[in-house]
């Protein structure tokens, strides 16, 4: 049995907690800190609940700092290009900010250190490669005590923040589980994201007097919705369908709503949210429901035994929902073989084991 620490901003989509989930479950001991709470109704196991600035002045620079980074994305992502973007405060206030910030976190951190013995544990896993502290001080105080460092990147902290140097330096391995992060940093290892799929609810068995289709943004312009919103506008005036954009709505009447659904897309041509499929493209195959979402040439070949219905751009989601509208029995069998490679692929012990292979072939256990 390994000691494995997860440390996490927060707990994004459920999947950092789903990480410290299936170590508990094949046999290890872990435990998992967030930094800030979930405003969606995922689990914690310990939340620090420390606030986030959402003042105005706070929200406007977050949303100046993504359109920076949108504008250089293209060029730093670019296939081949194995630089990933690096953080640096962009000017002396944001360096003041995270100085102060980390001097005031000090004296809570070694609290938590001690309250909860974290020097204990023997692996560090910093999801989305953020430690307590901007200037990772933490992170070099227990390598030095011979701890080993995991980084583990999700999504837009690499895209739009970029990694941070220091802990960079200091990391044993690194993982990611965003197909498009292997062209931005040549020392990722990818990892399928481990998914407990006995929190779904079953497919309803009502057949709905029209097929529905059903859209779940966290992100509106990660998730392309507004072009999604424009073909089934156009598709409503052809046909009689059903559509459901979910927002901010909690996750049991998500699952529930989607449950009761024919049709999911996932994501189709939004920007800076990579491509491929995220949680909620994982919860619909694995209820059953054919999931639409956007994929790259070379992501759709590599992806093994690929679940999904591919659709690029407005042209192929108009397509591929008139072939799912049109056929019930295609329908069900999409959704049979999404079910299927959810386990084999997204399973706690097919992704425990890969994990495992990958700490051993980085001398961390």
């Amino acid at each position: 049995m390994h000691k494995i620490l997860h440390i996490a901003p927060m707990n994004y989509a459920g999947v950092p907690y789903s990480f410290y989930d299936m170590h508990r479950k094949c046999g290890d001991y872990s435990r998992i800190i967030t930094f800030h709470k979930n405003e969606r109704d995922f689990p914690e196991d310990i939340c620090l609940q420390w606030p986030l600035p959402r003042f105005k002045a706070a929200s406007f620079w977050r949303k100046k700092k993504v359109s920076f980074r949108e504008k250089v994305s293209s060029l730093e992502s670019a296939p081949g290009n194995s630089t990933p973007p690096e953080f640096k405060p962009r000017n002396k206030p944001e360096a003041w900010y995270f100085s102060i910030s980390d001097f005031l976190r000090k004296n809570a951190v070694e609290r938590l250190i001690e309250e909860y013995n974290l020097n204990d544990f023997e692996i560090i896993h910093y999801d989305a490669g953020l430690d307590f502290f901007r200037n990772s001080s933490q992170a070099l105080k227990w390598k030095k005590q011979g701890k080993k460092i995991v980084c583990c990147y999700y999504g837009s902290d690499l895209r739009t923040r970029g990694i941070i140097k220091e802990l960079d330096r200091l990391s044993d391995l690194n993982i990611t589980s965003e197909y498009d992060h292997l062209a931005m940093k040549k020392d990722l290892h990818y990892l399928f994201y481990p998914y407990d799929p006995t929190e779904l609810p079953e497919k309803s068995l009502v057949e709905n007097d029209e097929v529905t289709v059903v859209h779940s943004p966290t992100n509106r312009k990660y998730k392309g919705t507004e072009l999604i919103i424009s073909v089934i506008e156009r598709i409503k005036r052809e046909r009689k369908i059903r559509f459901i954009l979910l927002e901010n709505v909690p996750r049991k009447d998500v699952l529930r709503i989607k449950s009761q659904s024919d049709i999911c897309i996932d994501q189709v041509g939004g920007s800076m949210g990579g491509t491929g499929y995220g949680k909620a493209g994982i919860e619909t195959i694995g209820i059953g429901i054919p999931t639409i979402t956007n994929m790259t040439k070379d992501y759709e070949n590599w992806l093994p035994e690929n679940p999904f219905v591919v659709a690029n751009n407005a042209g192929e989601l108009y397509n591929r929902l008139n072939e799912l509208i049109e056929s019930k029995d295609l329908r069900e069998a999409i959704g049979r073989k999404g079910m299927e490679w959810l386990k084999k692929y997204h399973g706690y012990e097919s992704v425990n084991k890969r994990l495992y292979e990958l700490y051993k072939e980085n001398n961390i256990v």
